[in-house]
């Protein structure tokens, strides 16, 4: 490790400890990370986005703190966030296995089990770099509808990445959500979870970062979990349903659940998620 002297210069600041190296940290594709090692022997991340949007930090570190006043899933702790950049405690990485899948899949139903006020929260947040809007619904198939899968759409069309036809198979999908969506409580999600956002850590503990978190439907988090894959997935889905048992048909639902980040994708990256999305929507015309 070196020393970055900017970088450790803003943590220093933030934390009130002296940085004695700094070192690069690859994977995102949003952020710059950079671990830190401090004078106390402490390990910490830091991400940095120059010209982020207003709030952008501050918002991941609320809904790090959110998840974290669960017994369920583990995050990080926060240690600081200001307008430019997040510091959070550093995992160390471990090794996947199924053991640990398991204690994943346990871990993530007490969290959405904590539940949540509403559908939404009482502020927006970030999905990516797009704005998330979390104005509360009183259903999730509203929620779903109006405050997921439509804006987004729309951003998508706008973006040249969603074709009339792609997007008329979508909207015919979302007059169905009433009919096709259980509803059940709002469960507490964390919003953007896919394999990424999932570390292995050391003695099988499974964190989670990087959220968006607002109320919603669980099945959400499992079908992005399962568009994505993770490690031992299979085994963290049966974990998670014996503590926790799904409504009938909730495997038959997941795609229904894969349109919102699918055009998530669309919007941030085009290629043919767009089209991806609309195959899923047609899976229910």
């Amino acid at each position: 490790m070196t020393r970055q002297p900017l970088v450790a210069k803003r943590a220093e600041e933030l934390l009130g400890s002296a940085v004695v190296a700094t070192a690069p940290v690859a994977g995102g594709d949003i952020c710059t990370a950079t671990k830190l090692r401090l004078s106390d022997g402490g390990t910490v991340l830091m991400k940095t986005l120059p010209h982020a949007p207003e709030h952008f930090f501050e918002t991941e570190a609320a809904g790090l703190r959110w998840l974290a006043e669960t017994e369920g899933v583990r995050v990080p702790d926060v240690l600081a966030a200001d307008h430019e950049c997040l510091i959070i405690r550093w995992v160390e990485p471990g090794k996947n296995n199924p053991d640990a899948a398991a204690g994943f899949g346990r871990a993530l139903a007490a969290t959405h089990a904590a539940g949540a006020a509403s559908y939404g929260l009482d502020r927006d947040g970030f999905i990516g770099r797009l704005p998330l809007p979390n104005k509360p619904c009183d259903t999730w198939a509203e929620f779903y509808a109006v405050r997921r899968v439509l804006p987004y759409l729309k951003l998508a069309r706008d973006r040249g990445h969603v074709s009339e036809a792609e997007g008329a198979a979508i909207e015919s999908l979302v007059g169905r959500f009433t009919a096709l969506l259980p509803e059940e409580p709002p469960s507490r999600l964390h919003g953007d979870l896919w394999n990424g956002n999932v570390l292995w850590g050391l003695e099988g503990q499974v964190w989670v970062i990087d959220p968006a978190a607002y109320g919603g439907h669980r099945e959400l988090d499992l079908a992005m979990l399962t568009l994505f894959g993770l490690p031992h997935l299979p085994r963290a889905l049966d974990a998670y349903a014996e503590v926790a048992p799904l409504a009938d048909g909730w495997e038959d639902r997941v795609a229904v659940h894969q349109v919102f980040p699918l055009l998530v994708h669309a919007c941030l990256f085009g290629g043919g998620y767009g089209a991806r999305a609309a195959d899923a929507a047609k899976r229910y015309l």
